[in-house]
């Protein structure tokens, strides 16, 4: 494991699904631990927030706290504090994460300066998206928390943000500010928050684009698995190749151990 000292964990498909722990996984994470690696879980949930999700996977047997859990929605906060400051916010997404959007004005009624997307859910029906439609057309910004397509449930996959978000972009004649994966900015501050460079990271997810290969622009060795959202037409139809490839996150360990772990030549 010497060539890697972070790591950077994707939630949903590669620890959980449906909030029910993957085969192998919490022993995995452990021997993360063990090892001595730095571990985020770096996930573009925007159901809960970052308190709750670690109580969740803690409950589930998993070794986290609050800290180690980096998410959309606080990404997006600090985005949103640093490029628009005092903005009013319509927020459009499925679950409370208000607790970790601090010093973000979120209005209920009236214009908006700045359209929020977090996850697709019920709210996101037709009176909701065309509010959203009619601000985007007077001027409002529009940020989104992520551009994924689906994700993966118990029940199996369902559309996530980025199935309406592209339509929105097209009627509006705009184009989003993305705040989670892939957005390099993500990256970057998961590497601050782990004092860690790129070339000694490694990400893991399901998703080959916007976990995996997003990654590996911004320098990090990218692992996809074949769990989750995972199918095998996306893989094959992506933009780039990831630097390995394994069957769960239960493999990761061995793989580090093999001292195999670093980047392939792209």
């Amino acid at each position: 494991m010497e060539r890697i000292r972070a790591v950077l964990v994707d939630i949903d498909g590669v620890l959980t699904v449906s909030w029910k722990a993957l085969p192998g996984a919490v022993p995995a994470l452990e021997r993360l631990r063990d090892a001595g690696l730095r571990v985020a879980l770096v996930t573009n949930n925007t159901s809960r927030t970052r308190a709750v999700i670690a109580e969740r996977l803690a409950g589930l047997g998993f070794p986290v706290a609050a800290e180690d859990v980096l998410t959309a929605p606080a990404a997006t906060a600090a985005y949103l504090r640093e490029h628009c400051p005092g903005a009013r916010c319509l927020l459009l997404n499925s679950g409370d994460v208000r607790d970790d959007l601090p010093g973000v004005t979120l209005v209920e009624e009236g214009d908006a300066d700045v359209v929020v997307l977090g996850g697709a859910g019920p709210e996101f029906g037709y009176e909701a998206l065309n509010r959203v439609f009619r601000q985007l057309n007077r001027g409002a910004r529009l940020v989104s928390m992520h551009r994924n397509l689906y994700w993966r449930t118990e029940e199996g996959l369902d559309l996530d943000t980025g199935a309406f978000l592209e339509g929105l972009e097209k009627a509006a004649r705009t184009e989003a500010e993305v705040t989670g994966k892939p957005a390099p900015a993500f990256f970057a501050s998961a590497l601050a928050h782990l004092d860690a460079d790129a070339s000694e990271a490694l990400m893991i997810g399901d998703d080959i684009e916007s976990d995996v290969l997003a990654a590996q622009r911004a320098g990090i060795t990218g692992v996809l698995v074949r769990t989750g959202k995972y199918l095998p037409e996306t893989h094959r139809a992506a933009s780039g190749t990831p630097d390995h490839v394994l069957d769960s996150f239960a493999d990761l360990p061995g793989l580090l151990a093999s001292g195999d772990a670093g980047p392939a030549q792209r």
